[in-house]
């Protein structure tokens, strides 16, 4: 190589060395493609917004199924009681009293235990914090109801306001 061309190169390419190496590829976060763009989070966002809204469905459809089977539960309980209550005075609770009886000793019944026939010595209410209804019917067949009138805690509801009795069947979850 003469000296013209050399100069000729040094011009063109200046005083940088030349490499055969492949030019790197553009990375993903090159100074274009710092952040995100407003589309893309609002895309992330419709799409955590559809999934926490599915998810929540599930959640409480299981919660209002896990508080009627609270119901069910203590409903079975205050049934045990009862007949308890009923070996030991020879009668069942009557309405002036009703489920209190189970607690608190009632006047003029004799053979009560003083311990009482519920465990804690309270008288628990249902899972929406209402009391539960007890009826002393009299019938042979069904001498009384214990019930929870549901979310609403008024009689005759639908849905989640549904009254909850101890004789019916459970639902299949």
């Amino acid at each position: 190589m003469n000296r013209k061309q050399l100069q000729i190169i040094t011009v063109f390419f200046g005083r940088r060395r030349i490499s055969m190496k492949q030019p790197k590829a553009k990375s993903f976060f090159s100074h274009r493609h710092i952040g995100f763009t407003l589309v893309e989070l609002m895309v992330v966002i419709a799409i955590l917004g559809i999934m926490a809204g599915v998810v929540s469905l599930q959640v409480i459809s299981r919660i209002h199924k896990a508080k009627i089977a609270t119901v069910r539960t203590q409903i079975k309980i205050f049934e045990d009681a009862i007949q308890n209550y009923k070996m030991d005075t020879s009668q069942y609770p009557d309405n002036s009293m009703g489920l209190l009886a189970l607690v608190e000793e009632p006047p003029d019944v004799f053979g009560w235990d003083t311990a009482g026939y519920l465990k804690d010595g309270k008288l628990p209410t249902d899972p929406w914090g209402y009391d539960y209804f007890y009826d002393y019917t009299g019938d042979p067949q069904r001498p009384y109801e214990i019930c929870s009138f549901g979310a609403d805690g008024k009689p005759d509801g639908e849905g989640e306001n549904a009254d909850i009795y101890g004789y019916e069947e459970a639902e299949e979850f």
